[in-house]
């Protein structure tokens, strides 16, 4: 049994790959298998970044999935993580809670990402924790207005209510709402997702639909 300690979490939001419940907006340009064997790919290519990283940090990953369930997603990528279903209701709704239990559990830094953007590092995600030494907010922003990472160092409901999700503002309102709450920021390097037909140019020679 773990001591208690102050903990780094680095928190994964990604979905199950079941062809047609994944990369919805792809499917008519790769059909349901690809849209969901790029979503695995995507995926597997994060976890891979993660599994280096913990290795030379103290961050201790927990992945939120959707669909599938514990024992397809234990069969995809392995026993030896913790898994959390993301639960109901809508992204802000999930994001609220992810972070909730991140805090109950006792973090003192919290970082969460999503499994859509192909040129996430390593190094996004350390500076993104290095960041909240000195700020109360980290984003990296995408290209099609949302935002790749998000990083809190205590609770922030305010950041996830009232978020045109699934738009192109999700950046620019969540960031004008930290100006409003007064939150000291830093804005990591604007990264491509790929969620649309037009994204998929994106995609670097390692990672094919």
């Amino acid at each position: 049994m773990k001591s208690i300690h102050l903990i780094d979490q680095l928190t994964i939001f990604t979905r199950y790959p079941k062809p047609g419940q994944t990369k919805t907006r792809l499917i008519g340009a790769l059909g349901k298998d690809g849209a969901a064997a790029l979503q695995k790919e995507l995926t597997e290519k994060t976890v891979q970044e993660i599994d280096q990283l913990v290795q030379t940090t103290t961050y201790e990953p927990v992945i939120y999935f959707e669909g599938g369930g514990l024992a397809a997603m234990q069969s995809w990528l392995g026993q030896d993580r913790q898994y959390k279903p993301q639960g109901t209701g809508d992204l802000g709704e999930k994001l609220k809670r992810a972070f909730g239990d991140a805090f109950n559990a006792g973090a003192q830094r919290v970082v969460t990402i999503g499994c859509d953007c192909p040129g996430l590092s390593k190094e996004h995600i350390n500076r993104a924790f290095d960041a909240l030494y000195f700020n109360e907010l980290v984003l990296g922003p995408a290209t099609d207005g949302g935002y790749y990472l998000i990083g809190i160092k205590r609770p922030l409901d305010e950041l996830f209510e009232n978020i045109p999700w699934g738009s192109d503002r999700v950046f620019e309102t969540t960031f004008s709402l930290a100006q409003q709450l007064g939150l000291s920021t830093e804005i990591l390097e604007e990264l491509h997702d790929v969620d649309r037909p037009e994204d998929l140019k994106h995609l670097d020679h390692n990672t094919s639909p």
